[in-house]
């Protein structure tokens, strides 16, 4: 694996979030006939919140982000999204640790969505994330503080 670090973000990272979602997301957009080229920008710059997200940098240069926004009863994780080059790196999954460990030290539950038929998926069951509704076009999922995952079952400490 590539060393890596978070940083925070800035208002100035914007536009390179907006594109790496459009490259990330398309193919499962399109899988799922929900591709729009200036629409998939648009909702991350309409969501962009700097102060909840964080840049990856793999050896200084822009990589990926992550957002973990307080919400009422939990953390929503989004608009976490690796460069394709360095996704299966194992990068995503430290990424994913960190910030997961930063939840259950506080006692937060965290919840996310993924689209439907999303590879992604699997990485967010691996680290104790389970359905809790779905409709068409996402899978709505949620994890408990202190939930790990052991020999690919999930156990609540």
């Amino acid at each position: 694996m590539a060393d890596w670090e978070l940083r925070p973000a800035s208002a100035a990272d914007v536009e390179a979030v907006a594109e790496l979602r459009a490259v990330v997301l398309r193919a499962d957009l399109e899988r799922l006939g929900r591709y729009d080229e200036r629409r998939v920008r648009q909702r991350l710059r309409d969501g962009f919140v700097p102060a909840y997200t964080w840049v990856v940098e793999v050896a200084g240069a822009f990589a990926g982000c992550v957002a973990l926004r307080p919400g009422a009863d939990a953390h929503w994780l989004e608009h976490f999204y690796l460069a394709p080059h360095l996704q299966g790196s194992g990068i995503g999954t430290a990424v994913l640790r960190e910030l997961l460990d930063r939840c259950d030290r506080d006692g937060t539950l965290v919840r996310l969505n993924v689209l439907r038929g999303s590879p992604a998926r699997r990485l967010y069951e691996r680290h104790g994330f389970t359905l809790e509704t779905e409709d068409q076009v996402d899978v709505f999922m949620v994890r408990a503080p202190g939930t790990i995952t052991v020999e690919a079952r999930t156990v609540s400490m």
